[in-house]
C-alpha cells in the first residue's frame, strides 16, 4: 500500500449503541499501535467518540466512514431487532458501494457481533469477517448452543423450567424466563427469530473471533469456542480498556452527569479504605420502581458508604429514587444522576465493592480493579456473566436476577455489609484475579493474542482475494 503505513487494513464496524463501541474503540486504538490501517465505520450521532482517536492519528492510519441510520425506526417487536435490521438495511449497500469504489480496500472485517450480517457482505466483497465480541466466551458458548440446538420448554406456562446446556462447558443450567427474549418470544418462521438465530450462526462460522477477555478468566470457554468454530482463530484481547496516562487515556467517553468527575473523586479521597460500596447498572438498565426501592431501603439499612449511579427517569416512573432518601443518607452517600465515573470509581482505593447489573464492560473494569461484585443481573448476557463471576470465578455475591428474584431490603443490606468484609473469600480470588487480568495485557496472554492476530491479519494482506 502507498504512504508511509505499510500495515494491513481493515473495515472495523461496531454496533451502534454506546456500551459496544467503547470496548471496539479501544481495541482499534491498539492495532492503530501495531500499524494497521483503519477504516472505523461510525454514525454521526456517535462520531464524537471517535474523535480523540482521529486527533492523533494521521489520515493514512485512521479514516472514518459515516454512515447514518434513519431516526425514524419503528419495530412491532423490540428497539435492538429493529435497529440491527435497519443497520443491514442502510449499510449493506453503502458499505459495497464503498468497497467496490475504493483503491485500497480492506482485507478483512472486524464487526459486532450484533452485525452477523456482515459474514455475508465480506463474502460478496471477497475479504475475511471477524466477530468481534463485546462480551465474554462463555455467553458466546451458550447463544451458539441455544441457536444451534434449540431447546424446548414442554411447560411453557413455567417460566422457572430449567434448561440445561450439556454442549457447553460445566453445563450451564438457567431458568426459562432468563434465556434469549428473542428465542423464548418468539417461534421458527417469525422474521424476528430467524433474523436472530440467522445472525448467530453466521458468527459461528466467521473466519476469527476476538473478545474483550481474558484467557485466564474463561479458558475452558475459548477452548471450547475453538471446536465449535472449527479453527484456531479465537483470540482473548482484553481487558480492553483506555491506555493509561494517555490522550487516549483521558478521551471524555461520557455523557451529562449532576456531578462533575472531580467532585466524586473529593469525596471518595475522604473515605477510608475499601470502605464504599459502588452501585451502578450501566447505560442502558434501569431499575423498576419497586426494585429501586429495595435497593434504596437497603443502603439506607446497611449503614456503609456508597455511590449510587442512576440514569434519569426520562419521563418514566422507573429509575426514581424514594423521597427523602438523599437527605436521609446525605451523610455517607453520594447519589449520582446520569453519567458516571465509573472506572475512575472503581479503581479508586476507597472503593471495596461493587453491585452490578454484570454488563461485560463493568465486569471486566470491575475485575481489573480486583473487587468484590454484587451480581444483579437484569437481561441479555448478564444473566451468564452473573454465573461466570459467583459459580466459575468465585468472585461474585449473587443478590437479584432481573424482577423474578429480588431480595428482601434488610437480606440485602446484610449482603452489602458482608461484602467489605476483608477477609471474604471472594475478596482475595477478586485481587488475584485482577491482578493476572492486568498482566494479561502487559506482556501476556492478551498481548501475545493480539500480536498474533495482527500477524493473521498482516499475512491476509499478502493473498490474492479469492
Amino acid at each position: 500500500m502507498s504512504g508511509t503505513v505499510t500495515g494491513a487494513h481493515v473495515l472495523v464496524y461496531p454496533f451502534p449503541y454506546f456500551s459496544h463501541i467503547i470496548p471496539i474503540l479501544d481495541l482499534t486504538h491498539r492495532l492503530l499501535t501495531r500499524g494497521l490501517i483503519i477504516t472505523f465505520v461510525i454514525t454521526p450521532n456517535d462520531l464524537s467518540l471517535l474523535q480523540p482517536l482521529l486527533s492523533i492519528y494521521p489520515p493514512s492510519s485512521l479514516q472514518s466512514l459515516v454512515l447514518s441510520i434513519p431516526e425514524t425506526i419503528i419495530s412491532k417487536s423490540h428497539v435492538l431487532i429493529a435497529k440491527i435490521r435497519a443497520t443491514r438495511e442502510h449499510h449493506y449497500p453503502a458499505l459495497v458501494h464503498w468497497f467496490k469504489s475504493h483503491p485500497s480496500p480492506p482485507v478483512a472485517i472486524i464487526s459486532d457481533f450484533l452485525t452477523g450480517w456482515t459474514n455475508d457482505l465480506a463474502r460478496e466483497v471477497s475479504v475475511k469477517r471477524l466477530v468481534f465480541s463485546p462480551t465474554g466466551a462463555m455467553y458466546l458458548s451458550y447463544s451458539f448452543s441455544l441457536w444451534l440446538d434449540l431447546p424446548r420448554n414442554d411447560n411453557p406456562d413455567n417460566v422457572y423450567t430449567p434448561i440445561v446446556f450439556p454442549n457447553v462447558p460445566n453445563s450451564p443450567i438457567y431458568p426459562w424466563w432468563q434465556l434469549s427474549f428473542v428465542y423464548i418470544g418468539g417461534k421458527e418462521g417469525d422474521p424476528d427469530w430467524e433474523m436472530y438465530r440467522s445472525m448467530n450462526m453466521a458468527n459461528r462460522v466467521s473466519w476469527g473471533a476476538v473478545f474483550n477477555s481474558v484467557a485466564e478468566l474463561e479458558g475452558v470457554y475459548f477452548d471450547h469456542l475453538k471446536q465449535e468454530m472449527g479453527h484456531d482463530r479465537v483470540w482473548a484481547v482484553g481487558p480492553l480498556r483506555p491506555i493509561d496516562d494517555d490522550v487516549v487515556g483521558a478521551m471524555h467517553r461520557g455523557r451529562p452527569s449532576s456531578l462533575p468527575p472531580d467532585e466524586v473523586t473529593t469525596w471518595l479521597d475522604a473515605r477510608e479504605l475499601r470502605s464504599v460500596v459502588y452501585v451502578g447498572f450501566g447505560s442502558h438498565m434501569m431499575l423498576t420502581r419497586s426494585q429501586m426501592d429495595v435497593l434504596a431501603a437497603a443502603l439506607e439499612h446497611s449503614g456503609v458508604p456508597f455511590i449510587l449511579s442512576i440514569r434519569g427517569p426520562n419521563g418514566k416512573e422507573d429509575g426514581e429514587i424514594p423521597d427523602g432518601f438523599e437527605d436521609r443518607v446525605a451523610d455517607r452517600g453520594l447519589v449520582i444522576k446520569g453519567w458516571a465515573p465509573q472506572a475512575t470509581i472503581l479503581r479508586h482505593r476507597a472503593t471495596g465493592a461493587f453491585l452490578t447489573h454484570c454488563g461485560w464492560n463493568s465486569l471486566m473494569e470491575g475485575l481489573t480493579a480486583g473487587l468484590v461484585m454484587l451480581t444483579w443481573p437484569l437481561a441479555a448476557d448478564q444473566f451468564t456473566n452473573a454465573k461466570l463471576l459467583v459459580d466459575q470465578l468465585g468472585v461474585g455475591i449473587r443478590v437479584s436476577e432481573g424482577t423474578e428474584v429480588i431480595p428482601e431490603p434488610t437480606e440485602l443490606a446484610q449482603l452489602l455489609i458482608e461484602s467489605l468484609d476483608e477477609n471474604r473469600p471472594e475478596r482475595v480470588r477478586a485481587k488475584e484475579l485482577g491482578k493476572a487480568a492486568l498482566e494479561a495485557v502487559k506482556g501476556g496472554s492478551s498481548d501475545k493474542d493480539l500480536d498474533e492476530l495482527v500477524k493473521r491479519l498482516s499475512e491476509l494482506d499478502n493473498q490474492p482475494r479469492s
